[in-house]
């Protein structure tokens, strides 16, 4: 008996394997700090929690709507409006089990064997996953440390091909934290106008930006060829403390939407019912709360590190500090050896990091 040949190209996920790794260090006694998930270190709101406590009480534990709740989707469009400048009709979202479900949604209802997905580097690791398991071939652009790893208009250029059929783009990114400006933005979609691809925009962590002069602008806002083509992705996992609770959502044009919502409903019937109940406070309550003193802590570190880097104290097999930063959850690096043994890098103009 054989698997599917499918099965052979898929990599195990480098973010669990560390996650794992790092548990089995605590549980020897170790204080480990672990890069490797997105995840938040403060817990999810209380509100939110007792908010999931009484929809449970309250029997909202049956199947709902492919889709989403119609409250749900209709506060993810009035975010949309207010925060990103988007205008969608609810029927065009599409709430998923997760960001990454929704990813995997929409690579399974546009591509087809031998399609070609652009996918800049550095990338989350999950991106070339998804598109092998949807048939597709995903094709890595490098980018360069002096352009601040964004992907530059020629380096497109140089990959794109008859096959291309979508276009990655991850802004703030994840691994780099970099941001695409507005024009930077419009050079994109105007290579996408060009070559007549699918945008597809992540924007998880729309909300962690630390410094000033830094904002996130959504490509499908740029203009109505660009909204046309665009599928925007997000969550409420980092943001709010939620990554346990899976629920994300996307937005599109309107016969997309139709597709996925019809994929969904036989792969997974709904999103979490229950949590939905407690997201649909998103659109409007949960703007207020940002955790902004979360945000300020995740800054500080963010420095923190960017100090350590400078004055060399950090190489690649071993970590040496102490971690005393007031107001961040207490996590002592203290001689934390590099063990994860990452299964392979990425490579952008010199740099290596060490994801999938």
């Amino acid at each position: 008996m054989q698997f599917a040949k499918r099965t052979a190209l898929i990599k195990d996920s480098s973010t669990l394997s560390i996650t794992a790794k790092a548990k089995e260090m605590r549980d020897k006694g170790l204080d480990v700090v672990t890069f490797a998930g997105g995840e938040p270190d403060f817990n999810t709101p209380d509100y939110i929690n007792e908010s999931a406590i009484a929809a449970i009480r309250d029997g909202f534990t049956k199947y709902t709507a492919a889709a989403g709740t119609p409250e749900l989707r209709r506060a993810v469009a009035d975010k949309l409006a207010r925060d990103n400048g988007l205008h969608y009709k609810p029927s065009q979202i599409v709430v998923g089990n997760g960001g990454k479900h929704c990813l995997a949604n929409i690579f399974l209802a546009l591509l087809n064997d031998g399609d070609e997905v652009l996918i800049p580097a550095p990338y989350w690791l999950s991106y070339p996953q998804m598109v092998y398991l949807a048939g597709g071939e995903p094709v890595i652009v490098y980018t360069k440390a002096e352009n601040g790893f964004k992907v530059q208009p020629e380096e497109l250029e140089a990959a794109v091909t008859e096959k291309t059929k979508i276009i990655v783009l991850n802004s703030p990114s994840n691994p780099t934290g970099m941001i695409y400006t507005r024009a930077e933005l419009e050079s994109v979609a105007a290579f996408a106008k060009k070559h007549n691809i699918y945008i597809i925009s992540d924007e998880v962590y729309e909300k962690l930006i630390y410094d000033e002069g830094f904002a996130h602008i959504s490509i499908a806002s740029l203009n109505e060829d660009a909204y046309n083509r665009t599928i925007m992705v997000n969550a409420l996992s980092k943001t709010y403390a939620m990554t346990g609770w899976r629920i994300g959502y996307l937005a599109c044009a309107q016969e997309l939407a139709d597709v996925i919502t019809n994929i969904q409903s036989h792969m997974t019937s709904n999103p979490n019912s229950i949590a939905q109940k407690v997201n649909k406070r998103g659109g409007k309550e949960m703007r207020e709360i940002l955790f902004k003193s979360e945000l300020n802590k995740f800054g500080t570190f963010k420095d923190f590190l960017a100090e350590l880097l400078a004055e060399g104290e950090v190489d690649s097999n071993e970590v040496y500090a102490l971690a005393e930063e007031q107001g961040i959850p207490r996590r002592t690096l203290e001689r934390a050896k590099s063990e994860i043994g990452a299964r392979s890098v990425q490579r952008a103009d010199g740099w290596i990091w060490t994801m999938d």
